[in-house]
């Protein structure tokens, strides 16, 4: 058997271990990609307690547990049709990274609406908070800031979707604009201005870059065949004046050599002649010997001296003519050089005034192009309206007249009921109802008769009467034919097939001659002028 003083250490042992046991489950640690909500009976106001990392008791009966996830959430935001500033409807889509925040106050945003809920349901929730707040950030920027300053815009979606987010525990942690296009290609149109712009641009930078390497080459080789046309007129006026000075030292020698020859042969002549003249035949012939070798040298001398004169002077001729060549090259080639300098001054003119009317002409017509479409839209929407509004009239003036029709069709049918002894009665009271219309277009026939004045000289009485044994007077006659160029009432109803009331009278036989009477009986007392 065991002892007592053995089972009270052993069981105080095991009571041990299952209170730490209990203690050690019901201690809950918070991984770093959750949150731990711990609710139920947390104390004072709050509805639950939120731990991100590090661990915390949890009271059974009392308190219970739940996780976050703080992992990321993508949400592709396929906005289309948001309307900016300028009216003009953009579709922005975009990707958005949320996630639950581990601040305090957003961590118990997200434990009173989020927990517990789905990964879908969330993001279908932060998809619409999204989609409405980026409207309306799009709302208040135009297409240009839209398109051009993304920074400000991003800036703006995450201040008011970070805001409007952390209402239910979500923070923003990043913000990527796919793509921004418009239905009416005003983006495009702006990208197309830029582009064309830009290649405006380097067009002009490429045509001063060349034109300025032109301008350099140009100077170069001008400056090249200057000085190469310098050192070949050099080198020609070297080689001439040395053929000169070569053509008149021979010139000289020679010279020197004939005159040295002449003069020892006169010497010599002048000898012979004075030793062996012994008579005037020899001497005159040796004198006219002398005279003729002289005339001979002279002659020879003058002849090179034009000779070399010649040289010089065809000497003289090339130089001027290479001089003149080389001139003309050095002025050909600074012509050539300003021609090069006024093309490339024409073409950046050209592209400056490119620049200037034609991409300010295209956008003017791009804007014309948009204001007309614009215009025509609204034309369009001004004829539809219109022609509802006419429609929607000749709608209602349609049902009016078959009311109309309605009301008079029950009408006769009554009044075929009411006449039903005697269907005769029926028409009889319509044309009763005309009467007044009838009347009317009676005296129509008369109305735009235009009688001045009416003068009736009548004696009172006609000696032959009016043929139907009574005796009337001329104004009764007068007024009689008158009423009777009017349209019978008897006889329009007769041709009807209707028969008029007898209060009405007759016309024909003894109905039309007390008719008649009748007449007269009203006229009688008008006899008299």
């Amino acid at each position: 058997m065991f002892q007592p003083a053995i089972m009270m250490p052993l069981l105080v042992v095991l009571v041990f271990m299952g209170v730490l046991m209990f203690v050690v489950r019901q201690y809950r640690r918070c991984p770093s990609n959750r949150v731990l909500v711990v609710f139920g009976k947390v104390g004072g106001q709050q509805a639950a307690r939120c731990i991100h990392g590090g661990g915390v008791f949890v009271v059974p009966l009392f308190q219970d547990y739940q996780y976050l996830s703080l992992e990321p959430m993508t949400i592709d935001i396929e906005l289309t049709g948001a309307l900016s500033k300028k009216n003009i409807r953009v579709n922005v889509p975009s990707t958005f990274t949320v996630g639950v925040s581990t601040e305090p106050s957003v961590m118990n945003n997200a434990s009173e609406r989020l927990l517990g809920l789905r990964e879908a349901d969330v993001s279908a929730q932060a998809s619409d908070i999204i989609l409405g707040q980026m409207r309306l950030v799009i709302a208040t920027l135009s297409i240009e800031e839209i398109n051009q300053d993304r920074e400000k815009f991003l800036d703006l979606v995450n201040k008011f979707c970070a805001g409007e987010l952390l209402k239910i525990g979500l923070e923003v942690i990043n913000v990527n604009i796919r793509d921004i296009t418009d239905e009416s290609g005003y983006i495009d149109a702006i990208g197309k201005n830029a582009a064309a712009e830009a290649i405006q641009r380097a067009k002009v930078e490429v045509a001063e870059q060349e034109r300025s390497g032109a301008i350099g080459e140009s100077t170069a080789n001008r400056a090249k065949e200057v000085e190469v046309a310098n050192q070949v007129a050099a080198s020609n006026i070297g080689r001439k004046e040395a053929e000169r000075q070569q053509r008149i030292s021979l010139a000289k020698l020679e010279a020197e050599g004939l005159a040295a020859e002449a003069l020892s042969r006169r010497e010599q002549e002048i000898a012979i002649a004075e030793q062996g003249a012994l008579t005037e035949e020899g001497k005159k012939q040796a004198q006219a010997s002398q005279r003729v070798r002289v005339a001979t040298l002279e002659a020879d001398a003058i002849k090179g001296e034009n000779e070399s004169r010649a040289d010089i002077a065809i000497y003289n001729a090339t130089l001027d003519e290479r001089r003149a060549e080389a001139t003309r090259r050095g002025e050909m080639a600074k012509a050539v050089a300003a021609r090069d300098v006024y093309v490339a001054e024409r073409e950046q003119e050209l592209a400056r005034l490119e620049k200037e009317q034609v991409v300010l002409q295209q956008i003017e017509r791009q804007k014309i192009e948009i204001d007309a479409d614009a215009e025509a839209d609204r034309l369009r929407r001004i004829a539809q309206g219109e022609a509802d509004a006419v429609l929607a009239r000749y709608n209602a003036e349609a049902k009016g007249v078959r009311s109309v029709l309605e009301a008079k069709a029950e009408g006769y049918r009554q009044l075929l009921t009411v006449c039903e002894e005697r269907p005769d009665l029926a028409a009889t009271l319509l044309v009763v109802e005309k009467l007044p219309d009838l009347v009317a277009e009676q005296v129509k026939a008369i109305q735009n008769l235009r009688i001045d004045k009416v003068t009736v000289w009548d004696s009172g009485a006609r000696a032959g009467g009016n043929g139907d044994g009574q005796v009337g007077g001329s104004t009764a006659d007068f007024v009689r034919g008158l009423a009777s160029a009017l349209p019978p009432i008897h006889e329009l109803a007769r041709q009807a097939g209707i028969d008029l009331p007898k209060i009405l009278g007759t016309l024909g036989g003894a109905d039309g001659e007390s008719g008649a009477a009748s007449a007269r009986e009203s006229s009688g007392g008008s006899g008299g002028g």
